[in-house]
């Protein structure tokens, strides 16, 4: 209905044809995500982390997790919503294909679409998180990335994939940039990018959150261009028998050779600090 209003083509024509009410469009367009949905989607997210750290588990010993962690709800909506997602006990249903890998609900909308350009830093920033397995188990990266320059301008390491993951690297992005209200800040639909604790951090940097769609993967394109680049050059270029020593090596190849050594064709053969150093007397003076 948005798409035809958009060609000219008038709601309440559309509504008509369609034999719908236009009051409950307009309630949806003023706003898209309900309080609902959203109590839902922290409700979600709290079984999922519960599910992810004991996968014998079955909904009511999700349930109680859940509600030691903040997010109170019934045995039965906790069975409700394991069910629609797949998340069942290592020893009970046995688990139908692709279950479990169902995004649950945005808490935000997409402000990007697929426009990975900004006119200046911190405009928009990208964030994902990665994974690689070392002799001491999984090390998982989370980066933001400015559009403007490519430069990430905030990262966290760690060894378990929480919010905390997310919230730490969003802490250190705005502590190394500054002024940063009003910044959109785009990701997947990610449980760690959905939790309470992300949504709040956002906030209390007045930042604005930003999600892709639910099964598209260009719609964080740049990120993952930056995460090709990162298996290619460290991840994959020998085994990792310590999460200490794959996270030396990551910080070293992003702060030394990528932001410093190597250049973009984008930004006119630059390297993200060098074009970062030259933009910014021109933005000084346009001030």
């Amino acid at each position: 209905m948005t798409e035809l209003a958009v060609d000219g083509i008038p709601v309440a024509v559309t509504c008509r044809v369609l034999k719908l009410a236009r009051q409950p469009y307009y309630r949806w367009l003023k706003s898209p995500i309900t309080e609902a949905e959203l109590t839902e989607a922290y409700r979600a997210n709290a079984l999922f982390d519960a599910h992810r750290d004991d996968p014998e588990f079955g909904h009511r010993f999700l349930a109680d997790e859940a509600r030691n962690a903040g997010e109170a709800m019934s045995d039965r909506t906790a069975w409700k919503i394991t069910s629609q997602n797949g998340w069942w006990s290592a020893f009970g249903k046995e688990k139908a294909r692709g279950a479990g890998k169902r995004p649950g609900p945005p808490v935000h909308d997409d402000l990007v679409q697929r426009e990975f350009v900004a006119d200046a830093p911190n405009r928009l920033w990208l964030t994902d998180i990665t994974e690689h397995k070392t002799g001491e188990g999984k090390l998982y990266l989370c980066a933001i990335r400015d559009a403007f320059s490519g430069k990430i301008v905030g990262y966290s390491i760690d060894s378990r994939m929480k919010s905390r993951l997310v919230v730490n690297a969003i802490d250190n992005a705005v502590a190394l940039r500054g002024d940063v209200a009003g910044c959109v800040v785009h990701s997947d639909r990610g449980s760690q990018f959905r939790a309470r604790k992300t949504v709040c951090a956002l906030a209390r940097h007045s930042l604005v959150g930003s999600m892709g769609r639910v099964g598209a993967a260009g719609d964080n394109a740049a990120m993952e261009s930056f995460f090709s680049l990162l298996q290619k050059n460290v991840l994959n270029r020998r085994s990792w028998a310590r999460r200490e020593q794959l996270r030396i090596a990551i910080v070293t190849w992003i702060e030394r050779t990528y932001h410093r050594r190597r250049r973009q064709a984008r930004l006119g053969k630059l390297t993200p600090v060098e074009f970062e150093a030259t933009m910014r007397p021109p933005m000084a003076l346009a001030a």
